[in-house]
């Protein structure tokens, strides 16, 4: 009998391969939804979510959540999205602050001109519909209403993109760049999060 042989050096032990076999079809299948504990689920998930987003890619995932120490705490993909929900209403609130202030003159660079001023005010008002929803995405995550958090987030998402592209078509540039890609992955990455809770 001629049965294909996997060494495992650390243990000195031989296994038929046929043996291992089904044993890696039995891992590829278990579901999205296993949690795993502790501060081991913060890279594999974000290895999951980001090694094929469009939107962000694992580093961002993994220094976003990182950022506030997102793998200790977190036991599901649907906590780490829970956090990604927090992060954007924070990115939400700073934005809305760094908006007034630039709006006010106090933004560092002195007075904006008028064609950056009018597009301001169009993202402060978008600003303040993704800080409205925060509170009701919050609430479904935790719920686990999942539809209604990724619609919200999807809803957040696009006004993060209508602000920055306010700019372009106002001709002006934007102050709040920065914030526009971050708010816009915070979301995805919510959306892609719940994708696998």
């Amino acid at each position: 009998m001629t049965t294909a042989m996997a060494s495992s050096s650390s243990r000195g032990v031989t296994v038929p391969f046929l043996m291992i076999l089904p044993l890696l079809f039995v891992v590829a299948a278990l579901p999205a939804e296993v949690t795993v504990t502790g501060d081991g689920i913060l890279l594999p998930s974000c290895k999951t979510v980001g090694g094929g987003s469009t939107y962000f890619d694992v580093q961002f995932c993994l220094d976003a959540l990182g950022s506030v120490g997102a793998g200790a705490g977190a036991r599901s993909y649907r906590d780490l999205a829970a956090v990604a929900v927090g992060l954007l209403t924070a990115n939400a609130t700073s934005t809305s602050v760094k908006i007034d202030a630039l709006l006010r003159g106090g933004g560092g660079g002195g007075k904006v001109d008028a064609a950056t001023a009018r597009c301001l005010r169009s993202c402060r008002a978008l600003y303040a519909g993704i800080a409205r929803r925060q509170p009701g995405c919050a609430a479904a995550v935790r719920g686990g209403r999942l539809g209604e958090a990724r619609s919200s987030l999807e809803e957040s998402a696009a006004a993060a993109r209508r602000c920055e592209d306010g700019f372009r078509g106002g001709n002006a540039t934007s102050p709040v760049t920065a914030e526009d890609d971050a708010a816009f992955k915070l979301a995805k990455l919510g959306v892609a999060l719940l994708g696998f809770a």
